[in-house]
């Protein structure tokens, strides 16, 4: 297995596992893990770019095109990282995974809604699924899956605006958790001076676990971005899926949460939808052998 590989799957295993570590900190309220992780987070980058000497080419690369790319991910990055934290320590995992699946479907609909792509066959079929099974967890729920379309729509729309900006990956998330660093900071220190922030009365544990939500962010990505630019988007497809699917184990047999026969099928459907996307997908890039249609 080349090194590349290795690093994709690491990205996506962290991922999958982070729910543990966030399950860790369910006490403190999610906004503040949340503000802590952009903080952290922060200071972590600052001092890659001060060891890598790239402010200069950071401040170099500014425009008012970049800084609304990425004032625009900010805010779509810190709303899916407030959600998921919220979904995971709520007892919500299942629902947050199902967001997560989704999202490949949710990107080829922003295709063709924003850059006027034409979908094949195989992949409305696959999206019609996927609309099937979220319509069916809607019945079941009685509600819309809020959780997880919030999730499946951020993401995508922030994949999409990073797909338009120019920065490389350390460059661009120290600009765009830099945004929001002033208000995770104010937020925080407000806390503290009201009595309510965790971190200042909080064990050592818990102190060390906000701390550690900055590294513990930024290492999936870096290696996801190391990953991406091995090999090829055909196995990085291939990959994404552990991540939700270890989501889904964990939710479902190690924190017990409510899963029906009604929301198996739900579920499947997303599932059989994903299939055909994705084996349509690795036949059009030549990855497995295409259907002999003549046959």
């Amino acid at each position: 297995m080349t090194s590349g590989l290795w690093h994709g799957v690491g990205a996506y295993v962290l991922w999958g596992v982070l729910p543990v570590y966030w399950k860790l900190l369910a006490h403190v309220p999610s906004l503040q893990i949340v503000a802590h992780r952009v903080l952290w987070s922060f200071a972590v980058l600052v001092v890659l770019l001060s060891t890598a000497g790239q402010w200069t080419q950071l401040r170099a690369m500014m425009s008012r095109r970049v800084v609304f790319f990425y004032v625009l991910a900010a805010l779509l990055i810190a709303t899916n990282w407030l959600v998921y934290i919220w979904a995971v320590v709520s007892g919500f995992l299942l629902e947050a995974s199902l967001g997560y699946f989704i999202t490949p479907l949710v990107n080829v609909l922003l295709g063709v809604a924003v850059l006027r792509e034409r979908l094949r066959p195989f992949q409305w079929l696959a999206v019609a699924l996927a609309a099937a099974g979220v319509l069916q967890l809607t019945y079941v729920y009685g509600a819309t899956p809020w959780i997880a379309l919030v999730l499946a729509v951020t993401f995508g729309v922030y994949g999409l605006v990073k797909n338009r900006a120019s920065l490389g990956p350390t460059d661009g998330l120290t600009l765009e958790t830099g945004v929001v660093v002033p208000i995770a900071g104010i937020y925080l220190m407000a806390t503290e001076y009201a009595g309510t922030g965790v971190f200042g009365q909080a064990s050592a544990l818990t102190q060390a676990l906000l701390l550690g939500g900055g590294p513990m962010t930024l290492l999936p990505l870096l290696l996801f971005a190391s990953a991406a630019r091995r090999i090829s988007l055909s196995a990085l497809g291939i990959l994404q899926y552990i991540a939700p699917t270890m989501q889904f184990v964990l939710g479902a047999f190690v924190f017990d949460e409510p899963f029906s026969r009604l929301q198996l099928v739900g579920y499947a459907l997303v599932w059989i939808g994903l299939l055909i996307f994705t084996v349509e997908g690795l036949s059009r890039r030549g990855a497995i052998p295409a259907v002999d249609e003549a046959a």
